[in-house]
């Protein structure tokens, strides 16, 4: 095979690797999430909160890059739980506001051990796993310009 052919070797698809990890990664999650009564799409929201409560909808779904339809039946699971609530926002009411309560905000107590558990289980150091997040923030931030700048090819396609 030429180096060209060798592209298509399957172990070599970037897509591919990164499908593997995330599917496995999250696998690992799922039993030390349980614990909190939390499914992985769950936990990233309570993350969010966890860092800035109350939050809009809107800026929830920006700060996760998940879209509000998905984002909205997941909020209603934690407040159904419990750990949050929603209502309209006294500043505009067309936005949605979501508050911690106080269980969702001693939950956090609980997931302080989250970090550590899963870096011992992955066999990282905070550095490589530093290392790596920043690999992959700087992989998505890459593959959102690549789609801007398509998205603008065809929208200047379409009008010339």
């Amino acid at each position: 095979m030429n180096t060209h052919e060798d592209d298509l070797l399957l172990e070599r698809q970037l897509c591919f690797g990164l499908s593997v990890a995330s599917r496995t990664v999250i696998a690992a999650y799922k039993p030390v999430l349980a614990e909190l009564h939390l499914t992985h799409p769950q936990y990233l929201v309570m993350l969010a909160l966890w860092e800035q409560s109350p939050r809009t909808v809107k800026d929830i779904s920006g700060a996760l890059l998940l879209d509000p339809a998905t984002l909205s039946p997941l909020l209603k699971r934690l407040e159904s739980a419990g750990y949050v609530t929603r209502r309209r926002s006294e500043s505009d009411e067309r936005a949605l506001s979501v508050d911690l309560t106080p269980a969702g905000q001693a939950l956090r107590n609980e997931a302080l051990a989250v970090p550590g558990i899963m870096m011992r289980k992955l066999g990282l150091t905070r550095t490589a796993a530093r290392d790596l997040h920043a690999s992959m923030m700087a992989l998505i931030d890459a593959a959102a310009r690549a789609e801007y700048a398509e998205s603008r090819e065809t929208v200047a396609a379409a009008h010339p």
